[in-house]
């Protein structure tokens, strides 16, 4: 079966506000009165559309909008088209299906190939709430002290309840050099906090690495998008020549990105033909990616990073490294966005991103009801975190790398 190709992040919900007052009585009352169609002729009405829908409540809301609203020479048809496509993909229930208008796909795909311009923080949604997967690395909001797990309360001002995380994407993001204020509250700090931030171009780097010691290799995947491939391929290969003998790996905060890089990754520490997730998709088809690299790093002994701002791709990676090669993982679970997108476009530059697929390890471990769960705890509390001024990726300040350090350092 051929499929579209497959990208990872986002959600999208809609929220409709209905207002009531002094006018229902009057509405009510004239409902009875003949109203000209506003639609003369309708274009495509049949192009795949089901044999056993009824749309007549569609159109009768449109022409009383159309009629009674009480500007209606402002209405946007188009974007009333929009809209009534975004509430019908929204009331499927799945905060990783989304609509895309022409400008909104547009920055969805600057996403994924590295390369835009805001404050660089990664949004999911976690009961909910609007949370900061993870901000990314020398962006704006991580230099501001934004921290995964943050919840987003407001955006200049405006509550953020209801709101998609396309939305509130939106609302964010804007030209270099302009700010947009935020207020967040954080697990383990009393008070709401307020953020004003000033928007930058956002390169989001792939990979990272160097040597921690004279024999142990520090790699870091900070995003699976369009350059990870790449970058990855470089970084194993200079690893592979460095004589390292331990090799430590960091997702953490990595929030995910292209499912093909995953495997791709994940080739050059496994053997060939070796599942590294399962697809299992509505008709019940299960689908086993597997590798196809050269297994090159596959003999070094190996210790996984992983937090809570670990998603997608990166709970793919490590999950597949440890249900494989029983590799130890180390830290906080991870985030649990376990589903697959498969991004549907169209004529207009508009697109449909639909989640297709859920994901499972290859031990058949569920990665979206909980997460990946460490093999060894090492909690970074907030407060802790703030006090003690933690710096992710440097030993002696950093106690989850401190931790993997003396775990892999004893693996054989």
């Amino acid at each position: 079966m051929q499929r579209s190709r497959l990208i990872l992040i986002a959600s999208i919900l809609l929220s409709l506000g209905i207002g009531f007052g002094a006018g229902y009585g009057y509405v009510t009352r004239q409902q009875g009165a003949d109203i000209d169609p506003i639609v003369k002729q309708i274009i495509n009405q049949d192009e795949g559309r089901s044999a056993a829908v009824d749309f007549s409540l569609f159109w009768q809301v449109w022409d009383r909008l159309h009629a009674r609203y009480v500007e209606s020479d402002k209405l946007d048809t188009q974007k009333l088209v929009y809209g009534a496509i975004s509430g019908m993909v929204a009331a499927a229930g799945d905060p990783y299906t989304a609509f895309f208008e022409p400008e909104t796909n547009k920055k969805f795909q600057e996403e994924v190939s590295g390369a835009f311009s805001g404050v660089g923080m990664e949004i999911g949604k976690r009961d909910g709430n609007l949370v900061v997967i993870t901000p990314i690395k020398d962006s704006p909001a991580m230099r501001a002290g934004i921290r995964a797990g943050d919840i987003i309360l407001t955006v200049d001002g405006t509550p953020v309840d209801g709101w998609s995380v396309e939305e509130a994407v939106s609302r964010i993001r804007g030209k270099k050099g302009t700010t947009v204020a935020l207020t967040i509250a954080r697990d383990g700090a009393g008070d709401i906090l307020s953020f004003t931030l000033t928007r930058d171009t956002i390169r989001v780097p792939a990979v990272e690495w160097r040597m921690l010691d004279s024999s142990t290799a520090y790699l870091q995947i900070m995003s699976f998008n369009a350059n990870v491939d790449d970058e990855f391929a470089h970084a194993a290969r200079e690893i592979a020549s460095s004589g390292a003998q331990r090799l430590v790996l960091d997702v953490r905060n990595n929030p995910g990105g292209l499912l093909d890089s995953a495997v791709n990754v994940a080739g050059w520490m496994l053997k060939p033909e070796t599942t590294v997730v399962q697809e299992r998709f509505s008709d019940g088809l299960t689908q086993h990616l597997r590798t196809s690299g050269n297994a090159r790093l596959a003999s070094l002994p190996t210790v996984i990073l992983i937090n809570g701002g670990s998603a997608s791709a990166a709970e793919i990676i490590a999950g597949a490294l440890h249900d494989v090669r029983a590799i130890p993982l180390i830290g906080e679970t991870s985030f649990g966005k376990g589903s697959v997108q498969q991004l549907e476009e169209f004529y207009n530059g508009s697109s449909l991103k639909v989640t297709v697929a859920k994901w499972f390890t290859p031990n058949g471990v569920s990665i979206s009801d909980s997460g990946i769960a460490p093999t060894t705890e090492v909690i970074m509390d907030p407060k802790e975190y703030e006090a003690k001024k933690w710096e992710l990726g440097t030993p002696g300040k950093d106690p989850q790398l401190d931790r993997a350090l003396e775990i892999v350092r004893g693996v054989k």
